[in-house]
């Protein structure tokens, strides 16, 4: 994998895009090592992910526009579904995923960012969905996953007129949950990220299955999923631990992951 790095630091870990040289621009070759990295990932001890890009100037500052500039349709569908696939498996992974967003997070990088489960940044960061100021549309799940996050309305604002928008405005209408200094940004993850591995795994996979699958469906449904997870957690070690813990007044052992 030349152009991602996989960081595992025990129970959490990071994905980094390190293509520095073009602001960490999105090809193919990109998507590629994203999705192998994505498979490198030892479910049974990392708890959370972390994904950022390397250096400051940008976490992914888009899809790389030389490589695309040539495309005919069909390329252009297959490289849409090849940036789909990869941001389906990171939406999809089992275990909650943190983007943490230095600069630019723009087109692609947007994109890859909203396939994150919580998103934080840096004062500096930039987001926007620029791609029709190029003639095209968002390709990697823009135009689904920012009306989902921001609403309908203020996500075609963004992807009609194609503007930036700054961190404070990104945590204005909900894109980010939380926007820190450029040096306190990995610290906050990290220990965002360690809160996280510290509760119940199967219990928090559990709850990211219920979220993510009853956004899909209506809600009579969604609840449904909902009773299947909470029901699923019953008869776990952790879950006799957690509660065994609260009734008898005493801090709980680590959670076992069983």
């Amino acid at each position: 994998m030349s152009f991602v790095k996989y960081e595992p630091m025990g129970d959490i870990a990071y994905l980094t895009v390190d293509r520095v040289n073009a602001l960490n621009a999105l090809n193919s070759q990109v998507l590629t090592d994203l999705d192998e990295a994505l498979d490198q990932i030892d479910l049974d001890t990392v708890r959370c992910l972390i994904v950022r890009g390397a250096g400051d100037k940008a976490f992914v500052a888009g899809a790389d526009i030389s490589q695309m500039k040539d495309l005919n349709p069909e390329q252009g569908e297959h490289f849409s579904e090849q940036g789909n696939n990869v941001m389906r498996k990171l939406c999809n992974l089992p275990i909650p995923t943190i983007a943490a967003v230095s600069g630019y997070a723009l087109g692609g990088g947007c994109e890859l960012a909203m396939a994150c489960d919580i998103r934080i940044c840096s004062d500096k960061a930039v987001f926007g969905q620029p791609e029709v100021t190029l003639g095209i549309t968002p390709g990697f799940g823009g135009t689904q996953r920012l009306p989902r996050l921001v609403g309908r309305g203020m996500a075609k604002q963004l992807i009609y007129t194609g503007m930036n928008i700054n961190a404070q405005e990104a945590y204005r209408i909900g894109l980010v949950n939380a926007v820190y200094p450029m040096e306190e940004l990995y610290p906050a993850a990290e220990k965002m990220a360690r809160r996280i591995a510290a509760n119940a795994p199967i219990a928090v996979r559990a709850a990211k299955r219920a979220v993510n699958l009853g956004m899909q469906v209506d809600i009579q449904q969604a609840v449904e999923i909902e009773e299947e997870a909470f029901g699923s957690c019953f008869g776990t070690a952790d879950q006799r631990e957690g509660m065994g813990a609260f009734l008898e007044k005493r801090k709980h052992e680590p959670f076992c992951n069983r």
